[in-house]
This record gives C-alpha cells, sequence and structure tokens, in this order.
C-alpha cells in the first residue's frame, strides 16, 4: 500500500471511530433520561452526526467516485430529514401531554 492510501485508510478509520462513539454516546442518552423530549433530542443530534461522521468516513475510505457521491446525497437528505421530523415529533408530543407538569416533577422536589 502506497502512503496516500494509509493516509485515507487511517482518516476513514478515525471518522468511522468517531461515529460509532457518538452513536454509543446518543444509545446512553436515550436509555439515562426521562422525559420523551429529552431523549429524542439525543437520539437526533445522535443521528445526525453520527451519520455524517460515519459516511464521512465511508466516502473517504471507498474513494471519491459515483458510490461516494451517492453517499454524500445519503448525509444531505438525512441531514435535513432527521431534523424536521424530530421536530415535529416533539411539537405532536407537547400538544398531546395531558400532564405537562408530571415531566418536571423530580426537579420539583428537589428544589427549596
Amino acid at each position: 500500500m502506497t502512503a496516500l492510501q494509509w493516509i485515507r485508510f487511517i482518516l476513514g478509520t478515525a471518522f468511522l471511530s468517531c461515529g460509532i462513539i457518538i452513536f454509543g454516546i446518543e444509545l446512553y442518552g436515550v436509555f439515562k433520561f426521562k422525559y420523551v423530549l429529552n431523549r429524542m433530542h439525543a437520539a437526533a443530534l445522535g443521528d445526525t452526526l453520527g451519520i455524517a461522521l460515519s459516511m464521512a468516513g465511508l466516502i473517504i475510505m471507498c474513494g471519491f467516485n459515483f458510490t461516494s457521491l451517492k453517499m454524500l446525497l445519503v448525509v444531505v437528505f438525512l441531514w435535513l430529514a432527521s431534523p424536521a421530523s424530530s421536530h415535529m415529533l416533539a411539537r405532536f408530543e407537547v400538544a398531546t401531554n395531558e400532564n405537562p407538569g408530571d415531566c418536571y416533577e423530580e426537579k420539583k422536589k428537589g428544589s427549596l
């Protein structure tokens, strides 16, 4: 392997590793938070950043060709669709929540 191939491999592996780490942090946040909007926020941010980093690593490792263009279009679509859908679901949850005070019950107990 030439030096350029090694650099592409190391850079692609670094991006993939960062994407996997972001997915792990997202998964921890989804299971740690109690309130549904906090869980949705962790999932939405983790998805957009984790997918972007993972796909960037795959694009670097694959080289710049037609397949990498398709992966880039997938990243652009997910960057546009994921926050919009998460925002719509969050608005729906807020609009249909019958007891909004229940979500902050732990915060009230801990305060003076």
